[in-house]
């Protein structure tokens, strides 16, 4: 066995450890792309009866989203992988909204669920006949979950939206990059629509909990893209309400992009080693710093007003930076590790995936996890978060192909026959 193999078989083989938390709890993710697919697989993960709706001869557009793989012996085979991801634990039929049939069929689905999640722009769903009012006269108990780029109200709201727009008008992309006069940068995800579907996900939870548990009602979620962005600023608002600007005191009323380092903590930025790996640190409080200087046998720095605490840091970041910066740079990162490992410092060298498939950290805590697929054979993702003592989660399959699941539950739940399945794959329906 080669050495990318065996490291291979470290990595635990999927399997169901029980139902889950979510057993029983059905989910109809008429969702596309990211923000909303992504709030039903959290569910998914954790045993929700998740069934995904795609247009029929098209799908979901994460299914034209690189990455890729392709096969050597049958050339036109693409498999969609982030597709494989996003989708797993969810069961695949096709609906075509725009077809009045389709509409009918699909809100016999809805009267068996507890949850619908959508990310349409603001009234596609009321324009084909299937509003919360609609959808709720065919099942009182529904919670409706809607994801868009500005919410269901005000001025933008029929603006399209991703995540790459909600992190610049949630005022997070505005943090990211070196200073002026560098641009603004982006991160290497959708963050914007995961951090939403995270968040999605949770006020989901909180509706059921209502329903289930206090007695209460079936209701409509509204979340915009951009407003979960702009919740994770957490002091920027009061900040740019009640500071004020003073160069003496290092203070400002907005906060702007300054790279690798803090306006709230020093020290604080990317160093590079002399083998040339990249670490990060934050010394967040007076303890750490007064192990950090030790550490490094820079005590003087302890008696040095300009490093005699947190405030007085930040004034002087770029010094103390540099003379952290200074250190690491003429150590390897092994020599780095046996000086700042032993007090146990909080700094971490940046890893890549490859860094990370071997990570026994990792490996410890099977965040890694190898799924058997009919197209794959096995493929590796991440396993379900967080880890419950007595119903975690777990991946069960990767995301099937499309329609997959159509006679199973058309037929075998909503009660059609071959024949009405036939007639509705003919007429465009499914």
């Amino acid at each position: 066995m080669n050495e990318s193999a065996s490291l291979r078989q470290r990595i635990p083989l999927a399997e169901s450890r029980g139902k889950g938390p979510l057993a029983g709890v059905r989910v109809i993710d008429a969702g596309t792309m990211v923000s909303a697919p992504f709030a039903a697989v959290l569910l998914a993960d954790f045993g929700a009866d998740v069934i995904k709706v795609e247009q029929p001869g098209v799908g979901d557009g994460v299914r034209k989203l690189a990455p890729f793989k392709f096969d050597a012996d049958h050339p036109e085979k693409v498999i969609p992988l982030w597709w494989k991801n996003s989708a797993r634990n969810k069961r695949c039929v096709t609906l075509n909204f725009r077809v009045p049939e389709a509409r009918d069929l699909f809100k016999r689905l809805v009267a068996t669920a507890d949850v619908v999640i959508e990310n349409f722009r603001p009234g596609t769903f009321e324009e084909w006949g299937l509003s919360f009012e609609e959808l709720q006269a065919v099942n009182p108990r529904l919670i409706m979950l809607r994801i868009s780029g500005y919410g269901q109200t005000g001025p933008l709201r029929r603006r399209a939206g991703f995540g790459r727009v909600a992190e610049a008008v949630g005022g997070l992309t505005n943090l990211i990059g070196e200073p002026e006069p560098g641009p603004p940068m982006t991160p290497g995800i959708p963050l914007g629509d995961l951090v939403t579907g995270l968040m999605g996900a949770w006020a989901t939870m909180m509706a059921l909990y209502h329903r289930d548990a206090r007695g209460g009602e079936g209701q409509v979620i509204d979340l915009g893209l951009y407003e979960s962005i702009f919740r994770l600023l957490e002091f920027d608002p009061i900040q740019y309400d009640q500071a004020a600007d003073d160069r003496e005191r290092n203070a400002t009323r907005i906060h702007t992009r300054e790279g690798n380092q803090l306006s709230y903590v020093a020290p604080s930025n990317m160093f590079k080693t002399k083998d040339g790996y990249w670490i990060t640190l934050a010394a967040s409080n007076q303890n750490i710093f007064r192990t950090l200087a030790r550490a490094i046998d820079r005590e003087d720095l302890l008696t040095d007003p300009k490093f005699a605490d947190n405030p007085a840091r930040v004034k002087h970041r770029g010094e103390i930076n540099g003379i952290i910066g200074d250190w690491i740079a003429e150590r390897t990162l092994d020599e780095v590790a046996a000086v700042f490992d032993p007090p146990e410092l909080p700094y971490a060298p940046i890893l890549n995936m490859q860094d990370i498939f071997q990570h026994p950290q990792y490996l410890a805590r099977e965040m890694l996890v190898r799924v058997l697929d009919k197209d794959l054979g096995d493929a590796i993702v991440q396993n379900a978060i967080p880890k419950f003592s007595k119903t975690p989660g777990a991946v069960r399959h990767l995301g099937p192909d499309l329609g997959e699941h159509n006679e199973e539950v058309y037929g075998g739940e909503l009660g059609l026959g071959a024949e009405d399945l036939a007639r509705l794959k003919e007429s465009g329906v499914i």
